[in-house]
């Protein structure tokens, strides 16, 4: 019988970071895997569900979702027993660094990683300012022994986590006490550690298929 949710996705893609929120939230989910080209992602049918043809999607009782962070608010919502995200009233930290994350942050670690360099005096017309500056910004936000909402690990955890995690795993974000320890939290978590194994043994088996 299918179930209620959808989750499309490619497991050598940020596809693993909706994954890892979907293992969190506890929910019974399909997967369909797409490759990259005209023939997964690219396909008529695939874009009907995302114009941008890119993983991930998820579709839940005929609702589409896209974009991680947007992914990972809807499904703490969508399933309010897993107990990641604050109450409405209290969620101040949860929306500014969950966006900042998807703003700011992606996008200067995207242009550096590419060699774009905001042309000195131009930085407030870049957004985000500095690469330098974006970092540290990052860095308050998980600084401390405690989640982004103090003791409560919610959705913001996942998708900012999911941001320092790779970053410093493809060494695109530079290492630092305070990361390297909020990382080091994250990998302990079991849904993580489930996420990783489901989506590693998708990546041999498709290498092993070349």
């Amino acid at each position: 019988m299918p179930s209620d949710l959808i989750f499309y996705t490619n497991p050598m893609s940020r596809g693993q970071i909706a994954r890892w929120m979907l293992e969190e939230v506890g929910a019974a989910y399909d997967t369909v895997i797409l490759a990259y080209g005209e023939d997964g992602m690219k396909a008529a049918d695939y874009r009907a569900i995302n114009p941008m043809g890119k993983v991930p999607a998820i579709v839940h009782n005929g609702r589409t979702v896209t974009e991680c962070a947007a992914i990972c608010a809807y499904l703490a919502d969508a399933f309010p027993d897993a107990d990641l995200a604050p109450p409405p009233t209290d969620r101040h930290s949860y929306y500014r660094w969950l966006f900042f994350a998807a703003g700011p942050v992606e996008a200067a670690v995207t242009n550096k990683a590419m060699g774009f360099v905001v042309p000195e005096g131009r930085e407030r017309a870049a957004g985000y300012g500095s690469f330098e500056d974006t970092i540290a910004a990052l860095e308050t936000a998980v600084a401390g022994d405690a989640w982004i909402c103090g003791e409560q690990f919610t959705a913001a955890d996942v998708y900012v986590g999911s941001q320092i995690d790779w970053g410093l795993s493809f060494k695109t974000i530079p290492s630092s006490p305070a990361l390297e320890a909020y990382a080091t939290r994250l990998r302990e978590r079991p849904a993580y550690k489930r996420q990783k194994d489901i989506d590693g043994a998708l990546i041999a088996e498709m290498q092993k298929k070349g």
